[in-house]
C-alpha cells in the first residue's frame, strides 16, 4: 500500500514484487495506488484479507488507511516511512528489504495497536461505523464557533464541554491529535483511551484517561452547528443535534511489525527529549 503520492515509492515498491517473486511468494499490490509493477496481482482494497503480511510505503496517513483495510482480518502491517514523522510506520527505506525478510521468517516483533470502534447514531436511527488507529474528533466545521457538547462515559455524565472541539484517543493516537492539545501520551499496549477537549473554555477543564472497555458517549448541546466527527483524520460527517456517538475499544487491535527502535528511542528522536536548549 502506498502513500498518495506515489512516485518516491514506485521504485522501492518495484524493487521489492521483483525481489518476493524472486523469492517464490505472490506480490499483490491494490487498485486504489494504480501502479502496476511487473508480476503483481492487482487487488481491490476490500479484497486484501488473507494475506500473510501488508506492506506500507508511506508515512503515518498511509499506515492509517492500512489499519481501516485490514485491521478486522488481522493481518500484520509492516511500515516503511516514507513521510515526516513517521510514530507508526517503524523502517527506513534501505531497511524494508531486510525488515521484509525477517518478517516472513517469523522473526520480528508484532506489536497489537488497540483501535477504537466509533458508532455514530444519528437522530433518525440510521447508524455508522468505523473503526480507528489513533482517534474519533468531535470539531468545529468550516466556521469557527465553539463546540458545546456533553461527554459521558459509562452513562455518567463527565462535563458539559465548550470548546474548539474534544478528541478521544488510543494510546497509538496520543502522540498525535491528542498530544497536540495537551493530552496524556499512553505508552503503547496501555489499556486505555484519553478523552482531551480542545482549547476548552474553562481552565478547570482537564484531559481524562479511562479505561478502553469504558464506552464514551458525546452527544452536541441544543443549537450546536457546523460540527463535525472525523475518524482518524480520513473520514467525517456532520454531527448534529440529536446525533450521538458512542467510542470504546475495538474487538480486534491491529498487528503491526516494530522496528529495532523503542518507543522511547522514537520519543526522543521524533519528539527530542530529553535535549537541551542551546544557551
Amino acid at each position: 500500500m502506498l502513500k498518495t503520492d506515489a512516485s518516491e515509492a514506485e521504485p522501492l515498491l518495484a524493487e521489492l514484487v521483483a525481489w518476493l517473486i524472486a523469492a517464490g511468494h505472490q506480490a499483490v499490490v491494490t487498485g486504489e495506488d494504480r501502479v502496476t509493477p511487473q508480476g503483481a496481482e492487482i487487488v481491490a482494497e476490500a479484497r486484501l484479507g488473507g494475506l500473510d503480511l501488508l506492506v506500507v510505503l508511506g508515512g503515518d496517513g498511509t499506515l492509517l488507511r492500512a489499519s481501516r483495510a485490514v485491521g478486522d482480518t488481522r493481518t500484520p502491517v509492516l511500515g516503511v516511512n516514507l513521510g515526516q514523522l513517521g510514530f507508526l510506520a517503524g523502517f527506513a527505506p534501505h531497511e524494508a528489504r531486510a525488515a521484509l525478510q525477517e518478517a516472513l521468517d517469523g522473526k520480528l516483533r508484532i506489536e497489537d495497536r488497540s483501535r477504537l470502534a466509533v458508532t455514530m447514531r444519528r437522530a433518525n436511527g440510521d447508524v455508522l461505523e468505523r473503526t480507528a488507529l489513533n482517534d474519533a474528533v468531535v470539531h468545529q466545521g468550516a466556521m469557527a464557533r465553539i463546540v458545546h457538547a456533553m461527554a459521558y462515559i459509562d452513562d455518567a455524565l463527565v462535563a458539559e464541554y465548550r470548546a474548539d472541539g474534544l478528541i478521544v484517543s488510543t494510546p497509538t493516537g496520543s502522540t498525535a491529535y491528542n498530544m497536540a492539545a495537551g493530552g496524556p501520551i499512553l505508552i503503547p499496549g496501555a489499556d486505555g483511551m484519553t478523552l482531551t477537549p480542545i482549547c476548552a473554555h474553562s481552565l478547570t477543564n482537564r484531559p481524562l484517561v479511562c479505561p478502553a472497555e469504558s464506552v464514551i458517549r458525546i452527544e452536541p448541546g441544543p443549537g450546536s452547528r457546523d460540527v463535525v466527527l472525523t475518524v482518524d483524520g480520513q473520514w467525517a460527517v456532520p454531527f448534529a443535534p440529536g446525533d450521538r456517538v458512542e467510542i470504546t475499544a475495538a474487538l480486534k487491535p491491529l498487528r503491526l511489525f516494530t522496528g529495532p527502535k523503542t518507543f522511547f528511542d522514537v520519543m526522543r528522536d521524533k519528539l527530542h527529549w530529553g535535549l537541551r536548549g542551546a544557551r
